[in-house]
């Protein structure tokens, strides 16, 4: 991405980075209530623990080469397109994680915030469409 394009963009602003971090570690928080509530018996201790990690593992493995939001490495380059589906479905399935859950207030409202930080940075979501 050019230095015009980065000093303007919303997405790679501190403070949207910061948030994104938030927003990240949130929707792990989400799949791991998920599997709290969820998984049956002792079941329960494993499933806390195990989904939020995989979850972690999967979407900090396929990344697009230069993503400025991110380091910019990857283990497994993958096509923007296929990287903002993966984005949509760990936000995604956090929050139908906290609803399925019972937490449909703290849904609505990481929902809300989802859809309003990828609103403000649709330079990210058209630099992943390109790539």
């Amino acid at each position: 991405m050019n230095t015009t394009t980065t000093d303007l963009a919303l997405a790679y602003n501190p403070v949207f980075l910061g948030l994104r971090f938030l927003l990240e570690l949130f929707a792990l928080y989400g799949f791991g209530v998920w599997g709290w509530r969820k998984a049956p018996g002792a079941l329960r201790y494993l499933a806390v623990v195990a989904i939020p990690v995989v979850v972690a593992v999967v979407w900090g493995d396929f990344a697009t080469a230069g993503d400025e939001a991110r380091s910019g490495e990857t283990t497994f380059d993958t096509p923007g397109p296929i990287r903002l589906l993966l984005e949509f479905a760990v936000f995604g399935g956090a929050a139908a994680g906290l609803w399925h859950a019972g937490m449909r207030k703290t849904a609505q409202w990481f929902l809300i915030v989802l859809v309003v930080y990828h609103v403000a940075s649709y330079d990210r979501i058209w630099w992943l469409l390109q790539h």
